[in-house]
């Protein structure tokens, strides 16, 4: 293989190593973020359910409370119900009887549905504070991880810019030019392997002229239709 044609390949090689690393600069910080925000969803979550609890719990006191009440009152007036004397004072203390009592038995409703609401918390919870826990593990060694890429990025971007130089530097700067022209213009691999007699870029079928040329490999060779710089390999290219 020609020797421009070796050093144009690893160029390749290394412009694809940067470009990555380019990329890695732009994702890596999304997915970072993105799980830091998914440790802290789940920890709200657990908060939140964890305030409900004690809501429930508070209000369940209150409706106990409110309960004895009622039936501290309820124990009065059916006391008060021996010393009536009038149909009158008679029908309003039944009135007041029968507003204790629906307003007990809607309590004891609430309670029930609270109870059971704090029970079904307390189940959440215990989950919660389980995924909660796992998320944050997994997480964190992820983070580390991502970070541990994005700290690496600058040095590994250096060392792969200082290789580039090196090879540029030993490439005839018409070969470069059209290595770059290729490569900043279509936006894909400039340095192509002919495959089944056709351009590796644009897959139009080469002439056997053309075929005879890139084998001989005696210089850097262009796709007539594309531009592309081609080459010949025994293994891929019949």
């Amino acid at each position: 293989m020609n020797s421009d044609l070796e050093k144009l390949l690893r160029l390749q090689v290394i412009d694809y190593d940067i470009g990555e690393l380019e990329r890695s600069k732009e994702y890596l910080p999304d997915m970072i973020e993105n799980l830091n925000r998914e440790i802290e969803e789940s920890k709200t979550k657990l908060v939140d359910a964890k305030a409900s609890l004690e809501e429930a719990r508070t209000r369940q006191k209150q409706l106990e409370l409110d309960i004895k009440t009622q039936e501290t009152q309820l124990q009065k007036y059916q006391q008060q119900m021996m010393s009536i004397k009038t149909n009158k004072e008679y029908d309003a203390l039944v009135a007041e009887i029968d507003a204790i009592k629906e307003g007990m038995s809607n309590n004891e409703t609430e309670l029930l549905q609270t109870i059971e609401q704090a029970e079904t918390l307390e189940k959440e919870i215990g989950e919660l504070e389980e995924k909660c826990t796992q998320i944050e593990e997994n997480n964190k060694k992820q983070l580390e991880i991502l970070q541990g890429k994005i700290d690496s990025i600058g040095e590994t971007m250096s060392s792969k810019e200082n290789d580039r130089g090196e090879i540029v530097s030993s490439i005839p700067r018409s070969t470069f030019s059209v290595y770059e022209r290729v490569r900043r213009g279509k936006g894909t691999q400039a340095v192509v392997v002919v495959k089944k007699r056709a351009c590796g870029a644009c897959f139009k079928a080469l002439t056997p002229k053309k075929i005879q040329e890139v084998k001989r490999a005696d210089r850097v060779y262009t796709c007539d239709h594309c531009g592309a710089i081609i080459y010949w390999d025994e293994a891929i290219s019949d």
